[in-house]
């Protein structure tokens, strides 16, 4: 299990006669070697597939088994070559490539899964297998391996959804119940399960709480930033973080949790349907150098988005940075209409650079792309329009009729 997050994927099929390639020799036509399920692709499935696609998750179906796999054949070469999937969408050719979270597939592992299928999905020698995975317990919480059980508990009111509606947007404020200042070293936030989290698309938590400015931070950001932010949101792609040592998220007394839970219908009614944020604490003689906010960088410029019937909208917005920063990740955000968005850095001698770009976004994925600690960019503050700067560019295309 990685520290920060967890993301997701999918996959396989082909004909009965398949079995029929097991006995067949090590290689293929021209002498290349023979691409197999057992040595070849299971691998690959589950460093990179297998942690959704199973019982009770968030994939489709599962693909913890050959027979699992060769029912979908056809549909998983043409996610894998689309690289729809498994949902990691950042452009390989420029910007930031080192992550703490990718579970993208290289050139290689794409031509393997393509290679095998277009050769008959053949299984190969069942001593070729690589160990079953055993993965956590979904109900478990995943930081539990590291930190134990979170130090506080916090939940959203209950919520029904009927078997058939519009889309549900439900915020209820939640108090915290903290009595003293606590410093959270890492979040965790779930969906109920299964049901949950087979209808919850997103789901953020705002903290809410009484500062004078923001405390901890550079004193040149409390000018513009008015509150604690995004304490935490769940997607499918970003399950919570852990933050580094030398940083941390500040709780007050008296802070409340001010949720929005973005659900959908799946054709049956899911009673009680809540989410849960699990906190860890630092000791409470500890306090972080750093204190770390969630930010939203809006591209729209604040104004609705208006793309005319066959036509590609583009809007960009530059932001000032405040005070120094350490950027830890880029999490691009966009409803149905969304393209491509990207991220890029001005630096006050006029230079640019594209830390990181978006090409393929789908929608039914938030991947957040969590920095490497050598690849994260540091930032100065900036005084004016000319000096340091992020902007990012929000692309969105109509669809025809």
């Amino acid at each position: 299990m990685t520290r920060n997050e967890f993301n997701r994927l999918m996959l396989i099929a082909a004909a009965p006669a398949v079995l029929l390639f097991c006995g067949q020799s090590g290689f293929a036509q021209g002498g290349e070697a023979e691409i197999t399920y057992a040595k070849n692709v299971a691998p690959i499935f589950q460093a990179k597939c297998q942690v959704c696609h199973q019982p009770n998750s968030v994939a489709p179906m599962s693909l913890l088994t050959y027979q699992d796999a060769i029912k979908e054949a056809k549909s998983i070469k043409a996610k894998v070559e689309s690289r729809v999937m498994p949902p990691w969408h950042i452009d390989t050719s420029i910007g930031i490539q080192e992550f703490k979270n990718n579970r993208g597939l290289s050139d290689e592992e794409i031509a393997t899964i393509v290679r095998w299928v277009d050769a008959g999905t053949p299984f190969g020698d069942r001593g070729d297998l690589p160990p079953r995975v055993e993965f956590p317990d979904p109900n478990r919480w995943q930081f539990a391996e590291e930190f134990g059980e979170p130090d506080l508990i916090i939940k959203s009111a209950p919520y029904t959804l009927p078997a058939r509606t519009m889309d549900k947007w439900f915020r209820p404020v939640v108090e915290t119940g903290i009595t003293e200042p606590r410093w959270v070293r890492a979040i965790e936030i779930k969906p109920s399960y299964p049901d949950g989290r087979r209808i919850v698309h997103h789901s953020l938590a705002f903290l809410e709480q009484d500062e004078e400015g923001i405390t901890g931070l550079a004193s040149g950001a409390t000018d513009a930033q008015q509150g604690p932010g995004l304490f935490m949101e769940w997607a499918v792609g970003k399950v919570g973080e852990i933050f580094p040592p030398d940083t941390g998220k500040l709780m007050l007394p008296g802070s409340k949790i001010h949720w929005e839970v973005h659900m959908h219908a799946v054709g049956e009614e899911i009673k009680d349907n809540q989410v849960e944020l699990g906190i860890y604490f630092y000791p409470k003689d500890y306090v972080p150098k750093n204190r770390t906010v969630l930010r939203f960088l809006d591209a729209s410029r604040h104004q609705n988005l208006d793309i005319p019937p066959g036509e590609i909208a583009v809007t960009q917005q530059m932001h000032v940075l405040p005070a120094p920063a350490r950027l830890e990740n880029f999490q691009p955000h966009m409803h149905m209409r969304g393209k491509a968005m990207s991220m890029e850095a001005i630096y006050p001698d006029g230079r640019q650079e594209l830390l990181s770009h978006v090409n393929n976004f789908q929608w039914n994925w938030h991947v957040n792309y969590v920095y490497a600690d050598q690849r994260r960019a540091t930032a100065a503050k900036g005084n004016d329009p000319r000096d340091h700067r992020l902007a990012r560019q929000h692309h969105g295309k109509s669809q025809q009729s």
